[in-house]
């Protein structure tokens, strides 16, 4: 595995609301950051960064991904969780902090959303679906 390892929600929200110093980089697009919503880590008061992996509308990797985390304060050894839709693209991202030196950085494996159930909505697992604070628009 070339990134720290893979943790539910609930493990990436007590890891950067327990004291670890970890930071939750929310890797999705400005528009699903927009119309779906974000993690809500203001009354627990943990760190959160939005810095989209690929662009909307082109999906085109962000070439400036590792830069914009570093721009936000993540030095090395400060573990990082990130956090797409499902846990596609954050693994990507996870494995390209790690190959920066970054992290240690963990992919938040069943995303924001999660996977689609039986009739094709998102309700299965992921952040919103384990009941934890998040908010919209």
């Amino acid at each position: 595995m070339s990134y720290a390892g893979d943790v539910t929600p609930a493990e990436a929200y007590a890891a950067v609301t327990g004291g670890e110093d970890a930071v939750l980089v929310d890797v999705r697009t400005r528009a699903e950051w927009t119309f779906v919503g974000v993690p809500d880590l203001s009354a627990p008061g943990g760190a959160l960064v939005l810095a989209e992996w690929s662009t909307y509308p082109d999906g085109n990797v962000n070439e400036r991904f590792v830069d914009e985390i570093r721009e936000a304060g993540l030095v090395p050894g400060r573990p990082v969780y990130l956090l797409c839709r499902s846990g596609v693209r954050s693994r990507s991202a996870a494995e390209a902090l790690t190959a920066a030196g970054l992290g240690p950085a963990y992919n938040v494996a069943e995303g924001f959303e999660g996977p689609h159930d039986a009739n094709g909505h998102r309700s299965v697992s992921g952040w919103k679906n384990a009941g934890l604070p998040w908010r919209q628009g």
